[in-house]
């Protein structure tokens, strides 16, 4: 361990520091009942991950969480709206294309997509799907740039959706008419 922590640069090691502070912000959002610190967590995670691939100089990865945080406060309060999400989707491209460096690249573009589209358009069992697709997506990113607290904070997403849509889906089958 000391040898793997020896062998990284300081811009290295500060995104594995982002990352473990994006993973806590994202346990204490995950693990909160109110709402409101919920989005407050996750903008906090957001930011911390957009500093974890600064470091990492996974650019359009850095971009496009920049701007899931802009997509979770517009998805809030214009929920169902297509022209917001596909205004949401352009900028996502254009930054994608402006920022574009490997073939990789091509996870964050696909897990901003997947998650604006969820945000705008699904709720329930949907949108928990796919928002793991996403989180799959930022997971295989993470796998690619080397961040240990960015792959468990997607792991962490990935296990919770799960348990969620196993959840949702036996209340449904318990209460057929119920819409979570």
């Amino acid at each position: 361990m000391a040898d793997l922590i020896a062998g990284m640069t300081l811009a290295q090691l500060l995104g594995q520091l982002a990352g473990l502070v994006a993973l806590a912000f994202c346990i204490a959002g995950f693990a909160n009942k109110n709402d409101d610190r919920l989005m407050v967590l996750l903008i906090s995670a957001n930011v911390a991950f957009a500093l974890m691939f600064a470091f990492f100089q996974s650019w359009t990865a850095a971009a496009l969480t920049v701007l899931v945080i802009l997509r979770i406060a517009l998805a809030r309060s214009y929920q169902g709206n297509w022209k917001i999400m596909a205004g949401i989707l352009a900028v996502n491209l254009l930054v994608a294309w402006a920022t574009w460096k490997t073939a990789t690249d091509v996870f964050p573009l696909t897990a901003a997509t997947l998650g604006t589209v969820g945000m705008f358009m699904l709720r329930g069992i949907p949108l928990r799907i796919v928002l793991g697709l996403a989180a799959l997506a930022w997971m295989l990113n993470n796998i690619v740039i080397g961040s240990v607290g960015g792959i468990l904070a997607e792991g962490m997403v990935l296990v919770t959706n799960i348990i969620t849509i196993v959840r949702l889906y036996r209340l449904q089958k318990k209460y057929p008419g119920l819409k979570p």
